[in-house]
């Protein structure tokens, strides 16, 4: 049984003169003790989807579809329902932790907050808790370190705490949104061990929010690939590596930098620019920049394909 089952999501939101369609008909599954890759390039509508599972879009914004969390469903529900669920049993990771974190209060502060408002903890046990989390996720001197402010600590440490907070309830599944991106390479490297050690260690089942393949690769152990709010493929990672089968996952791969590059060979791109979302459009949202597109691509909506298994691939090409 999937922990997390989101089937035919789609998010809206309502502008002056229109509405725009962010994500369309978006189903996957997250299993207990499982990392997600939700990976595509930036406005593809990944942030959007894991917003309007927690009931965090913009005042603008609804969605549609089914969500079901531990077998309850839980998309549109009351505030207070919501509130019950964020923290203690869906936490989220931000990709920006000084803007996720009150500069004005210490990290002890903000973290106790959580234990005394979702488990009934005093402020004593909770704030020993605090530091038994924050040695959980490698900070050093924690019983010192955990009365400061944001600033004092470095981006890779703040991002650290954000983890720290996020396990404090010991929820079943971590939304992690773009955790690495402002992170350089080593402490990047870092924060990623960190997670694959915390979840053989707690079970706890991560939906990665990303763009880079690099830390798809890395961490995942199924990748869903997005395009302008669309699944184009999903599959378990090796077969996204090995033999990725939609044109857009082809192009994505190709566009990795490589080591050994040739020098004055060009780096691949993907030509074009994403379809603009106001304007309506018939047919895939990748034929303008798809090498293989023919008539129907351009025509006719596309319709995911099962390819044995769990793969599935949204494309009119026979990929059989």
């Amino acid at each position: 049984m999937s922990l997390l089952s989101v089937q035919n999501l789609s998010v809206f939101f309502e502008l002056p003169e229109t509405q725009i369609c962010a994500v369309k008909d978006l189903s996957f599954s997250v299993r207990s003790s499982e990392i997600l890759g939700i990976v595509g390039e930036s406005g593809s509508g990944k942030t959007q989807t894991v917003l309007s599972i927690l009931g965090l879009l913009a005042s603008n914004g609804f969605s549609k579809g089914s969500v079901r969390f531990d077998g309850r469903e839980i998309l549109n529900a009351d505030a207070r329902e919501l509130n019950n669920i964020r923290g203690a049993k869906i936490a989220m990771i931000f990709q920006d932790p000084m803007a996720s974190l009150n500069p004005y209060l210490r990290i002890s502060t903000q973290m106790v907050e959580v234990l005394v408002r979702h488990q009934g903890m005093n402020s004593k046990e909770a704030l020993q808790r605090v530091i038994e989390g924050l040695d959980q996720v490698k900070i050093a001197e924690a019983h010192k370190r955990v009365h400061a402010y944001p600033h004092e600590f470095s981006g890779g440490m703040r991002q650290r705490v954000m983890i720290a907070m996020a396990l404090l309830c010991k929820p079943s599944l971590i939304i992690a949104d773009e955790p690495t991106t402002a992170l350089d390479v080593t402490v990047q490297a870092q924060i990623l061990a960190l997670l694959k050690e915390l979840k053989r260690d707690t079970n706890v089942s991560i939906l990665l929010v990303t763009h880079d393949l690099g830390v798809v690769a890395e961490i995942c152990d199924h990748v869903l690939v997005m395009y302008a709010g669309r699944m184009m493929e999903y599959a378990e990672v090796g077969e996204i590596f090995e033999n990725p089968y939609h044109p857009y996952t082809q192009a994505l791969l190709r566009s990795i930098p490589q080591i050994d590059r040739k020098k004055g060979k060009k780096l691949n791109m993907i030509p074009g620019n994403p379809p603009y979302l106001l304007h309506k459009f018939k047919g895939c949202p990748f034929s303008d920049r798809c090498e293989n597109c023919f008539d129907r691509c351009t025509t006719q909506d596309i319709e995911e394909k099962r390819l044995g298994g769990e793969r599935r691939v949204a494309c009119h090409l026979n990929l059989a």
